[in-house]
């Protein structure tokens, strides 16, 4: 539910049983021993199918720290049960990292770790293998809809390569990248991402219509998100369809902004949604979470930092700062845009401001509704 209400992913046990079996196959499960560290709920398929049930299934040990996500718990855990790999969303990491007390907690055990849930900025990529250790770092990509994991880093890929993107199509399953009208692209070029394979579930539970939307005649799973497949195989995650920015007919995704303004050096946390605008249709609005004091840095200071790095047309119109709870956060700690949005009009005072959404240059064009297509070759 992190782009509006949840659906019931309708999954088998043919569905999670494979995922975990083959997503502990590329962590190197069955040929080492692990004690895992496993801070996320077991209720989502993070927490059970990619965690748990792939640990069961290779034999090896869970460390669960609390029913729920509780940061300081986790780092006790690591502590005192000398955790070797953590699983975790990019949000977990960050209040780990940053908690008062880390310090205090050895976790020197730490070789590997695993995160998914929502795109990893590529600095705490990097402040996850040099603060906690995490030299096997591995980064997946999915939904709870292919059970989960869709894509994965390989393990002889070198650290500073597997942050640059979601990893490599998990084994037995297919992936294709496709244009506004079904039609597949070659590598290289942006589109949303479609998956087919053991991995899809069966349908939405009571929702026909949702089904018939996301999955096509011939099985391949509509993801919403928009991505390109490198020349090697590998997978760049550029945002969602429905997260994009359409600021004057200009197409901007979020996430291409978050991960410059993760830069910076003194902010923690960025959030980037569109919000109404009489003029352009839409602009970027930044929501902003500071390593220190809010007064050590202004909006200003802020825009002067994407000036000349960033297209004009991305620099947040809007920047407000906030503190770590003012971040909506789903029960499994991913990031709520759409709250984000919601909450951003109304504090800027653009309830009443419609949005518009262009069509530009062949590029996307789409609503709440948009009608999916079945993936069909070129030509």
């Amino acid at each position: 539910g992190t782009t509006g209400q949840p659906k019931g992913a309708t999954l088998t046990h043919h569905n999670v049983v494979n995922n975990a079996y083959f997503v502990g196959r590329r962590a190197g499960y069955n040929e080492k021993r692990t004690i895992i560290c496993i801070p996320n709920p077991l209720y989502h398929c993070f927490g059970c199918v990619m965690g748990s049930l792939s640990a069961c299934v290779h034999l090896q040990t869970c460390v669960f720290p609390a029913p729920s996500f509780d940061a300081l718990a986790a780092l006790q855990a690591i502590h005192e049960e000398r955790c070797t790999a953590v699983y975790g969303t990019p949000t977990m990491y960050i209040d780990m990292l940053n908690h008062p007390q880390y310090k205090q907690y050895d976790c020197t055990s730490i070789t590997s770790g695993f995160v998914a849930g929502a795109p990893c900025p590529i600095a705490l990529c990097q402040r996850l293998v040099s603060e906690l250790g995490m030299r096997d770092l591995q980064v997946c990509y999915g939904t709870t809809e292919t059970s989960p994991v869709s894509f994965m880093s390989l393990r002889d890929e070198q650290p500073e390569e597997r942050i640059k993107s979601v990893g490599y199509i998990m084994d037995h399953l297919e992936s294709a990248v496709v244009d506004s009208e079904g039609i597949i692209l070659p590598r290289g070029e942006r589109g949303e991402v479609l998956v087919r394979g053991y991995s899809v579930m069966k349908y939405y539970w009571n929702n026909e219509r949702q089904t018939k939307e996301e999955i096509t005649a011939d099985r391949w799973y509509h993801t919403g998100d928009i991505g390109v497949i490198h020349e090697n195989g590998s997978l760049s995650i550029v945002g969602r369809k429905k997260d994009m920015i359409v600021r004057g007919g200009e197409n901007i995704y979020p996430l291409e902004i978050e991960q410059y303004l993760f830069r910076h050096p003194k902010i923690e946390d960025v959030q980037v949604v569109g919000v109404p605008d009489e003029r352009y249709g839409e602009v970027v609005c930044a929501w902003i979470r500071l390593r220190d004091s809010e007064g050590d840095i202004t909006e200003e200071d802020i825009r002067d930092f994407c000036k000349g790095r960033i297209a004009h047309f991305k620099i947040p119109r809007y920047i407000l700062f906030k503190k770590e709870n003012e971040f909506p956060l789903t029960v499994t700690g991913k990031i709520k845009k759409y709250e984000i949005r919601e909450l951003s009009k109304i504090e800027l005072g653009l309830e009443q401001i419609k949005r518009r959404v262009d069509h530009f240059n062949g590029e996307w064009v789409f609503d709440v509704q948009a009608e999916k297509h079945s993936a069909k070759p070129r030509g």
